[in-house]
């Protein structure tokens, strides 16, 4: 197996660069078995059975960019929160080389930002002053792929987003509407969260030839009792749990693969590979993701690389749009 194994064309011109209006009326990819169908995601409740369950994560994206200038030279600087641990925010900064231990950032009057430290990933620790700076002068961060959108920025959160944890959107929610849930709850098909706090590591590349030898990027997840009854419930009906998402898919998978118990915030390093055993996903809902990633591979896992291979080249050609703000992938 070689990194280069999920490599496909993705030119700039298949990149979504908006979402579409309703939310549900992107194309929807049906695959199931090497088997492809073209539809649109608000025929995916006719692909649900009563009894299914859908576990999706409820993470809310942060306004994480923070835009402000460096207050000895009064030069543009840029700061991308990642995570936060008490009073401490691991970010990423712009200028990188100019913005040291000791540095500091100015937003507005009364509200700026101290570079503490460098991390050993290449981040920064960096300590914020003023009250509730962060839903003050921050702004939704969109991922690097995506340009010029100027649109609401509730359409980069998830219409059942509640926890402000993230530093992107789990994208595959996306394309819910409340009406749409609300017909598949009435169908008999449950809905269930769980929450992953969403790093941009997500997004990256792996750029080592054997993806084996990839560290995969640690996340912080939390799932409650009584999505675990919900799930146990399911499988023992014989039923279908159905992740939306591969940030629901890391979870579950976790969760299922140790003792299976409540979390609050533990951690998840699992990277899912092919030959990687599912203990409790039927089904999934996905994007179509940026080549050479892990979430590549986690599908590839799930469906068969050569499925995956074959529904993407089927993707290209046939005008879906691809990434965040794309269309999506129903696999069975």
């Amino acid at each position: 197996m070689k990194t280069s194994d999920f490599n496909y064309n993705l030119t700039e011109d298949k990149i979504a660069q908006e979402p579409m209006v309703p939310r549900d009326s992107c194309k929807l990819l049906i695959l199931n078995n090497g088997k492809i169908e073209d539809k649109h995601f608000y025929d995916i409740i006719d692909y649900l059975n009563p009894g299914d369950l859908l576990v999706a994560n409820k993470t809310r994206v942060i306004p994480a960019r923070l835009q402000g200038h460096k207050r000895d030279t009064g030069g543009a600087a840029e700061i991308l929160l990642l995570n936060q641990e008490d009073d401490i925010w691991e970010a990423l900064v712009k200028p990188g080389k100019r913005l040291k231990p000791g540095a500091i950032v100015d937003f507005e009057p009364g509200y700026y930002a101290e570079i503490i430290d460098f991390t050993n990933r290449g981040t920064r620790k960096v300590k914020l002053y003023g009250e509730d700076l962060v839903h003050h002068v921050g702004k939704t961060p969109l991922p690097p792929y995506i340009h010029g959108y100027s649109g609401n920025m509730e359409m980069y959160q998830t219409v059942y987003s509640e926890c402000e944890s993230s530093a992107a959107a789990p994208t595959a929610g996306l394309h819910f509407t409340d009406e749409l849930i609300e017909k598949i709850k009435s169908k008999g098909i449950n809905f269930e969260t769980v929450e992953l706090e969403v790093g941009i590591d997500t997004f990256k590349p792996v750029t080592e030839d054997n993806p084996e030898d990839h560290v995969i990027h640690t996340e912080k997840f939390s799932i409650s009792q009584k999505t675990i009854d919900k799930i146990n419930q399911t499988k023992t009906n014989g039923n279908r749990v159905i992740a939306v998402g591969t940030t629901s898919v890391r979870t579950l998978e976790t969760v299922y693969s140790s003792e299976v118990k409540p979390y609050k915030r533990a951690q998840t390093s699992l990277f899912i590979l092919p030959g990687y055993k599912f203990k409790i996903i039927d089904a999934m809902i996905t994007n179509f993701h940026v080549p050479q990633s892990t979430l590549m591979m986690l599908v590839s896992a799930f469906a068969g690389r050569n499925n995956i291979m074959h529904a993407y080249q089927h993707a290209l050609n046939t005008d879906y749009r691809f990434l965040s703000f794309g269309d999506a992938m129903f696999i069975v």
